[in-house]
């Protein structure tokens, strides 16, 4: 067995979550039980705003489609339920009161899960409003603020969100200045990523809202990427504890694998009116690595053995 499987393979239990190399205790975290897989759930892309449907995009919908997965998320029972960008969206004539109030909404709604939730920063996310509003109007648990970019452990396992809503000179985007394709991780945050993941040898996950796996898809997919896509999957790969990625933006979804990480992108929920294109999934890890997807309505299934 080599390093980076020996390293895949290492558990260690921790109550401590991590914020740019601050440590909070994260109140409630499951101690790993080896006969217990970790449960998570997933979801991506409300775009909730209270407007009309526009092409495909059902804004109003998401409140309902929502619901339907926090009630699934408390019955199962799972460890935490995190969301991977783009929670809400804007009139088609943005207004700030508006979009707060919008976020306000679906947050409520995002909090009646009955454990601990999480947020990963998405574009739309600071369409109207800028990334400070949008963050001292969420709640990400163990956390007294919340932050763009952060790690916390739990059940043994080790999770990194990243915050990749900066332009190529490294400005935060921020009430709507910023192009979609034009996105980037500071070098700041990219040393930060390199020493938590130094810091924490267990198995690890990471949640990011814009893609990581252009590469591996047909044609030119770099425009739903970072610009320094390539160098964020280096340092992943460097670690040797990335299990796999969980990405959203793109709204088809997608599934890759590159050098030993998988790339799972969830599709969104916002796309196709009606409860049957909804779309969440409860992802399974269990002590030998292995990984079930369960995906509901519209998301996709996967079991991934390593």
């Amino acid at each position: 067995m080599n390093s980076r499987d020996m390293n895949r393979k290492k558990f260690i239990l921790s109550s401590l979550t991590f914020i740019a190399g601050t440590k909070l205790t994260l109140a409630g975290e499951r101690r790993f039980n080896m006969d217990t897989p970790l449960r998570f759930g997933i979801v991506t892309d409300l775009h909730y705003a209270d407007r009309a449907p526009a092409g495909s995009r059902h804004y109003k919908e998401s409140f309902d489609k929502l619901s339907e997965c926090v009630d699934l998320m408390n019955r199962e029972k799972v460890d935490f339920l995190i969301e991977l960008g783009d929670f809400k969206d804007q009139s088609a004539s943005p207004d700030e009161k508006e979009t707060l109030g919008f976020l306000e909404t679906i947050e409520s709604k995002f909090r009646e899960f009955k454990g601990p939730v999480y947020h990963v920063l998405g574009n739309h996310d600071m369409d109207s409003i800028s990334k400070d509003q949008f963050l001292n109007s969420i709640y990400n648990s163990g956390f007294s603020k919340a932050q763009s970019y952060y790690s916390f452990n739990t059940g043994g396992f080790h999770f990194v969100v990243l915050d990749p809503n900066y332009t190529r000179e490294g400005l935060h985007y921020d009430r709507g200045n910023f192009d979609w394709k034009d996105c980037h991780i500071p070098e700041e945050q990219l040393s930060w990523l390199e020493e938590d993941l130094k810091r924490h040898p267990q198995p690890t996950v990471v949640f990011i809202h814009q893609q990581l796996d252009g590469p591996a898809f047909p044609g030119d997919h770099s425009r739903y990427c970072p610009h320094n896509a390539d160098r964020i999957r280096a340092i992943l790969e460097q670690s040797g504890n990335v299990l796999i990625t969980f990405q959203g933006h793109y709204h088809d979804g997608g599934f890759n694998m590159i050098n030993g990480i998988y790339y799972y992108t969830l599709k969104a929920v916002i796309e196709d009116s009606d409860a049957q294109n909804n779309s969440y999934a409860i992802v399974e890890i269990d002590k030998d690595m292995s990984i079930a997807i369960k995906g509901y309505r519209k998301a996709v299934s996967k079991k991934l053995v390593r």
